[in-house]
């Protein structure tokens, strides 16, 4: 049996840490994607939160999803 797997990255508003310095995660965005893609058959194999530069001195958020699903 044969997977397939789908990485998505979710990545913190840069606006909003800007203006404010940090913000949350999307939570209502992680949960619109994850309905989506169980929707279409993919299960959640693991996440990844990590930190990424914006510009020089700010850094946000982003979660990497990593879908799996079984191919036929």
């Amino acid at each position: 049996m044969r997977r397939e797997y789908k990485v998505v990255t979710v990545k913190e508003g840069a606006l909003s840490t800007l203006l404010f310095g940090a913000s949350k995660l999307p939570l209502k965005k992680m949960e619109e994607v994850m309905n989506y893609h169980g929707s279409q058959g993919w299960d959640v194999s693991f996440q990844v939160i990590e930190k990424h530069r914006l510009f020089l001195f700010w850094t946000r958020e982003a979660i990497i999803i990593t879908f799996v699903r079984n191919c036929e």
